[in-house]
C-alpha cells in the first residue's frame, strides 16, 4: 500500500446523501452521489426510517458507479474510510455496516471517521495547499461550528457551534413559515433575491455584550450561534401580517431573515480568526452554496487580510470524496485503522477524528 498517495474508498450515510468518493493521494479520481431528498420533501424534512432504507437500496449502484469512474475494482482499493458520525444513527449504521462487509471480504484496512472534519478534509482535493493551521466554518443542516484546525489527522479544536438549531435547520423551518417548501437553503436564498435585507431587523442572537464579553473577559458564548429566537421572531413576523388580513411580504422576510443569519455566521467566524490568529478559513457544509453568506463571508474576510477557501459545491455536501479524502490523509500520516469493532456515534464530537 503507497502510504505517500494511498487509494481510499469514501462510504458517506450520515444523513440523506448516499455517497462513495474514491481518493488518490489529494486527487479526487470518483465522487457518486445518490441522494433521497425527493422522498422526505412532503414531510417537510429528513425521516431518519425512509433515509436508512434509501441508503439500504442505494449503496451497491453508488459503489459500482463510482468504482466504474475512476476505472478500478476493490483490489485496487489500499483503504476504506466511513463516517462513523455525528449523523443519524440508522443511517448511519447502514454505511458502517456496508464499510465492515467490505472491509473483511477484501482484507482492506478501515477507518471509521469524523463527518465534520471530513467537510474540512476535502479542502486538501485537487491542489489545494493549507497552511499548517487554519479555520474552519461549517454551515450545514445539522451543524453551524468553528474550528482550528492544527492537523487533519489529530488536532482539530472547537471554537464555537450552535446552542440549539443548526443554521439550515433554522432555514428550513423559516421556509415552512413563509410557505416556500423544502429544502428550505435554496428556496429562501432564491426568495431573498426579490426583498430587501433592511426591510425587518430582526435579532443577532447571542450578540449582546453580556454573552460576547472582551478580550479580558470572553462571554460563554463569545463564538457561539442561537437561532431558535430568530425563527419565533419571523413566526411572530408571519402572523402580525396574517391577523392583519395582509398580504405576507415573503421576499422582505426571507432576505431579511437571511441576512441575520448571515451577518452573525460571518462577524463571528471572523472575529474567532482574528483571536486565535488565523490567517486561512475555509467554508464548508452545504450552506455554504448560499450566495449571500459567500458574498458577506469574502467581503469581511479581506477586510480582515483572512484567506477565504471554498472547496466547489459539489464537494461542500455530504458526499463520499471527503471521506476519502480525509482517509487518505490518515492513511499518509500512519494513524492505525479502526478494525471492525467499532459502532456508530451519531453525536461524535469534532474532536474525535477517527475511532479507535
Amino acid at each position: 500500500m503507497s502510504t505517500t498517495e494511498p487509494i481510499v474508498l469514501g462510504i458517506e450515510s450520515s444523513c440523506d446523501e448516499t455517497g462513495v468518493g474514491i481518493v488518490r493521494g489529494n486527487r479526487l479520481l470518483a465522487n457518486a452521489v445518490s441522494s433521497s431528498m425527493d422522498e422526505h420533501v412532503r414531510f417537510g424534512g429528513v425521516i431518519p426510517e425512509i433515509a436508512a432504507r434509501a441508503h439500504l437500496e442505494a449503496f451497491v449502484p453508488t459503489l459500482q458507479s463510482a468504482l466504474d469512474t475512476a476505472e478500478l475494482t476493490l483490489d485496487d482499493i489500499d483503504a476504506i474510510a466511513v463516517t462513523s458520525g455525528p449523523g443519524l444513527a440508522g443511517a448511519l449504521m447502514v454505511g458502517v455496516s456496508a464499510a465492515k462487509a467490505l472491509a473483511l471480504a477484501t482484507g482492506k484496512p478501515l477507518y471509521g471517521i469524523n463527518h465534520l472534519v471530513a467537510h474540512v478534509g476535502v479542502g486538501v482535493l485537487e491542489g489545494t495547499v493549507l497552511p499548517p493551521t487554519f479555520g474552519a466554518l461549517l454551515v450545514s443542516g445539522g451543524h453551524t461550528e468553528i474550528l482550528k484546525v492544527a492537523s487533519l489527522t489529530n488536532d482539530v479544536q472547537l471554537l464555537g457551534s450552535t446552542i440549539d438549531d443548526a443554521a439550515g435547520e433554522a432555514y428550513d423551518k423559516t421556509a415552512r413559515l413563509l410557505g416556500l417548501g423544502y429544502p428550505g437553503g435554496p428556496a429562501i436564498d432564491k426568495a431573498a433575491k426579490d426583498g430587501d435585507r433592511k426591510a425587518f431587523r430582526f435579532p443577532r442572537g447571542l450578540t449582546l455584550p453580556k454573552f460576547v464579553g472582551s478580550e479580558e473577559n470572553p462571554g460563554k458564548h463569545r463564538h457561539n450561534f442561537s437561532f431558535s429566537g430568530l425563527k419565533t421572531a419571523v413566526a411572530r413576523c408571519v402572523e402580525h401580517f396574517e391577523a392583519n388580513g395582509e398580504e405576507i411580504p415573503v421576499a422582505d422576510i426571507a432576505a431579511s431573515f437571511q441576512e441575520a443569519v448571515v451577518d452573525v455566521i460571518t462577524s463571528k467566524a471572523v472575529r474567532a480568526m482574528q483571536e486565535h490568529g488565523l490567517k486561512t478559513v475555509l467554508l464548508g457544509g452545504g450552506v455554504a452554496a448560499n450566495t449571500r453568506l459567500r458574498e458577506l463571508l469574502a467581503a469581511r474576510c479581506a477586510s480582515a487580510g483572512i484567506a477565504l477557501v471554498v472547496p466547489p459545491f459539489s464537494l461542500c455536501t455530504d458526499n463520499g470524496g471527503m471521506v476519502a479524502a480525509l482517509g487518505a490523509q490518515l492513511v499518509a500520516d500512519g494513524v492505525a485503522p479502526s478494525g471492525l469493532d467499532f459502532a456508530t456515534d451519531s453525536s461524535q464530537p469534532v474532536t474525535n477524528i477517527v475511532l479507535n
